[in-house]
């Protein structure tokens, strides 16, 4: 069980978060390039239209880390994602989705900053005592803050810019980075005791 991972991602609506899906699965190799599409994950077409996450969706990626931990190095580890619903009206497929992790990806847009939702559904994770990583998304756009977005986030957690990951799902910058962040500040699930 050392080697699985569970994690969900938490963004207010068009925050990035299935677009950012998409490249974990991609660089995973969940699913080849060829046969990837926009907002793989979101299956209905009211998701697809609107761009909103109504049902979550599992997904498990295998990823071999590449990160500078010697412990990790060249293992094979088991990424369990699951794609959150960001929007208000879905509270609980969020607490069920949450309920199943370790740990959950704090996606931030870096053209917009922290949504009231995304404070909500945050919250949340941390009562129920999830590893939050931070990240800042979408700052391949001309009209991205990192600066300004950056300590919004400092402000709210009291996390500093170093703990804050900089990553474009559309690009693909630092989705890399991601992935080792996973692996290494997630824990992973711990073992049930099964009684006869």
């Amino acid at each position: 069980m050392k080697e699985i991972r569970n994690f969900c991602i938490i963004a207010h609506i068009d925050h990035g978060k299935s677009t950012l899906s998409d490249r974990l699965m991609e660089l995973t190799g969940t699913i080849a390039k060829r046969e990837l599409k926009e907002q793989t994950l979101d299956k209905m077409d009211i998701e697809r239209e609107r761009g909103i996450t109504i049902k979550l969706q599992p997904v498990r990626m295998k990823y071999k880390y590449t990160g500078q931990i010697e412990e990790f190095k060249n293992q094979e580890f088991i990424l369990n994602l699951i794609d959150t619903p960001g929007h208000v009206d879905f509270a609980y497929e969020v607490s069920r989705s949450l309920a199943a992790c370790e740990g959950a990806v704090l996606v931030v847009d870096a053209t917009q900053g922290i949504q009231a939702q995304t404070l909500a559904n945050l919250y949340a994770a941390m009562e129920q005592d999830l590893q939050i990583i931070p990240v800042l998304n979408k700052i391949d756009l001309p009209n991205s803050d990192v600066p300004t977005r950056s300590e919004e986030i400092e402000r709210v957690l009291g996390y500093g810019p170093d703990k804050i990951l900089l990553v474009s799902g559309k690009t693909g910058e630092g989705v890399d980075k991601l992935l080792e962040a996973i692996v290494e500040q997630i824990f992973p699930p711990k073992e049930l005791a099964i009684k006869n």
